[in-house]
């Protein structure tokens, strides 16, 4: 789950961790009225949506009086903006972060996220802060400096020294960079969360350091131990389909293509997607029913699928462990009659009861084209949706 800039900084201060002083506004006047209770001569205007690379899109905004505050709110609410994280559709704008200026003397980066081939949470950083840090792992991958942390006991005060010390954040800040890191740790922990980044982290003039923007995304699993981080959620920030798999414990996300994917089990899945692109074809989504579907999760899942009106096919991928290849293809008849399914259907099936499974498929009557394995199932989805 992800969360909006100014929340996380609301969490960020909760444990200590100093952010510049702003607000949250959704009209021109309430910018403008929010802009009026900050101490600064100047004022930043910064858009709210869940992607990154805002500032180069023309989303952030620097106010010298609240004439211009109004007018940029004016100009950033109800755009659609367009980030390399949000496609080239863009992403509306509807609220904004009212901000006090910052004497910014150096930017670094700060991050936290788990490695799942170490099994540990690292702590990242860098100097070069303030840009894309993908791009700087691409170019000057030694400017990421990395400390892994022993969950027993936790990340320790002298890793935090060692990290601050060769990112080269300047002697009189470290004390206060190892305090920030130590607080940052506390927050990913606690919290749950899944990334913890904080682009840049400023010193200022004045001797303080702060996150100057925060982006937390938490573990959707840990969820239900967080009803606070709960209330943050944005459903406008979301597909409306994968808010709807959502009620139903599906998980699905929505890609580019065109062949829609029904599979059990996300390896399962994500090899599905794979042999559909080798075959030449392009996946709409990743959908994992789970190991212990009913009739009425294939039904949804099926309706999900087809509100994306790229789909142009469906490959159903079904291995029948827990689950039983004549509970799936009860739901997809069920589902190919209730929906008045009009594409090409494919469906491979294998595991606990499949020949039951098959058979009631074949009598059904519907124009459901059966495949005999996986890699036979997506070469017929692919040439079915050419035609």
């Amino acid at each position: 789950m992800n969360i909006h800039e100014y929340q996380g900084k609301q969490i960020l201060k909760q444990f200590g961790i100093a952010v510049p002083e702003g607000y949250v506004a959704y009209s021109k006047n309430e910018a403008t009225e929010k802009a009026g209770l900050l101490n600064s001569d100047v004022i930043v205007v910064k858009a709210q949506i869940h992607a990154g690379g805002r500032g180069k899109a023309g989303g952030v905004k620097i106010a010298k009086n609240k004439a211009e505050v109004r007018s940029y709110a004016a100009e950033l609410l109800g755009k659609k903006l367009v980030t390399h994280q949000t496609g080239p559709h863009g992403t509306e704008i509807k609220r904004l972060l009212i901000e006090e200026g910052v004497d910014i003397d150096q930017e670094f980066y700060v991050g936290l996220v788990l490695d799942r081939n170490l099994s540990r949470i690292v702590l990242m950083g860098s100097e070069e802060g303030g840009v894309d840090i993908e791009e700087v792992a691409h170019r000057t991958p030694e400017k990421i400096i990395k400390e892994v942390i022993d969950p027993s006991i936790g990340l320790q005060m002298f890793q935090a020294q060692r990290l601050a010390f060769k990112m080269n954040i300047p002697a009189p800040y470290i004390p206060k960079a190892v305090q920030f890191m130590l607080a940052l740790y506390k927050v990913y922990t606690e919290k749950d969360c899944s990334i913890a980044e904080i682009n840049p982290l400023v010193t200022t003039k004045s001797g303080e350091v702060l996150a100057l923007d925060a982006k937390l995304n938490f573990d959707d699993n840990a969820l239900f131990r967080h009803s606070d981080i709960v209330e943050y959620r944005d459903l406008n920030e979301e597909d409306p389909k994968e808010i709807e798999a959502s009620k139903y414990g599906l998980s699905y996300i929505a890609l580019d293509g065109n062949i829609g994917c029904m599979v059990n089990g996300a390896g399962l899945a994500m090899a599905t997607m794979d042999i559909i692109k080798f075959y030449g074809g392009e996946p709409a989504n990743f959908l994992d029913v789970g190991g212990g579907a009913s009739e009425e999760k294939v039904t949804e899942a099926f309706k999900i699928i087809l509100s994306d009106l790229h789909v142009k096919g469906i490959f159903v991928n079904i291995f029948g462990g827990i689950m039983k290849c004549d509970v799936i293809a009860q739901g997809i008849i069920q589902a190919t009659k209730e929906v008045g399914l009009q594409i090409p259907l494919v469906v491979r099936l294998e595991g606990t009861n499949v020949e039951q499974g098959k058979q009631m498929l074949k009598q059904s009557g519907l124009n459901i084209v059966p495949a005999d394995s996986m890699a036979d199932g997506a070469q017929q989805i692919v040439e079915l949706v050419k035609q």
